[in-house]
């Protein structure tokens, strides 16, 4: 009882002040260890030495969100997604918890107002606010326990920013699924690196060109090679679906392949007959042989 008259009492002191007046807009509450806070939105770049000599940044707070938003998103989807199986289930929170995802919902959460992080780090490659949301949810856990935790990503994040069924409909693995198109349409195709180069802000770039056969299809950049690759698969995707000049000349391979196929198979059972009718003729052969003897 005294415990919660003092902390009231603490709370009422600091209400109108920085940084609780923000974090009682964006979480609906007053936090009992404000310190949490401030370490979630603490980037590396900017990290702080504390009184024990400990350098402080987001990055633990970050492992532990991480974990605890993937919990609470399972729980979500499949009380969701009834009958679902757990194949649809796992690609469906991934797509949640994807780092683009989080970081446009840090975003319209505010977030990128509250980080904090070095002028040098070019922040739209980093992921850094969705980082900073993960970082957020592990404050909230350790100051509030589990079930403010799940109450915030449920009404502040799910509810206003996701749309769970449009998500799950959502193509989000742009390689894998061009993948999975070309070894069922047995079409062959090859992620080539084919530039990397360093931009003004001193950041790596990648270029993927995807090919196939001899037929460039797809060109991306990013600034790690699976994103690069990602875009380029997006690209061939687009292409495969909408440009019907294209669709048209996929049809012609897939003609002459399968007209292949057809020729070698064809081939193939000339020369089984042939073998047959030489055996056969060896075994007249010998038979006649054996009655001559």
């Amino acid at each position: 009882m005294l415990t919660k008259l003092y902390k009231k009492m603490r709370l009422l002191k600091h209400k109108g002040r920085e940084p609780y007046s923000s974090l009682y807009k964006l979480l609906g509450y007053y936090p009992d260890n404000v310190h949490l806070y401030e370490q979630a939105f603490l980037h590396k770049s900017s990290s702080v030495e504390g009184d024990d000599g400990r350098w402080l940044n987001n990055e633990r707070l970050e492992f532990l969100g991480d974990a605890i938003l993937d919990a609470i998103i399972a729980d979500t989807i499949y009380k969701h997604f009834q009958n679902r199986k757990e194949g649809f289930l796992t690609n469906t929170r991934s797509k949640i918890v994807q780092r683009e995802n989080l970081n446009r919902i840090a975003v319209q959460l505010g977030l990128n107002k509250m980080v904090r992080y070095s002028a040098k780090l070019n922040s739209h490659h980093n992921h850094l606010y969705g980082n900073a949301l993960e970082a957020l949810i592990g404050a909230i856990y350790l100051d509030q326990g589990y079930e403010v935790c799940y109450r915030f990503i449920e009404e502040k994040i799910i509810k206003k920013h996701m749309d769970l069924d449009g998500i799950a409909r959502k193509e989000v693995n742009f390689k894998s699924a061009l993948i999975e198109w070309s070894q069922k349409n047995k079409l062959e195709i090859s992620f080539d690196l084919i530039e990397s180069f360093i931009d003004n802000d001193g950041n790596p770039v990648f270029q993927t060109a995807i090919t196939l056969t001899d037929f460039q299809i797809g060109v991306g950049i990013g600034y790690s090679k699976k994103e690069s690759q990602q875009n380029a698969a997006k690209m061939a995707i687009k292409k495969l679906r909408n440009d019907k000049e294209f669709q048209q000349m996929i049809a012609e391979m897939k003609k002459k392949r399968q007209e292949e196929q057809e020729e070698s198979l064809q081939e193939q059972e000339e020369d089984n007959t042939s073998t047959a009718i030489d055996e056969i003729t060896d075994a007249s052969l010998a038979i006649t042989i054996e009655e001559e003897d």
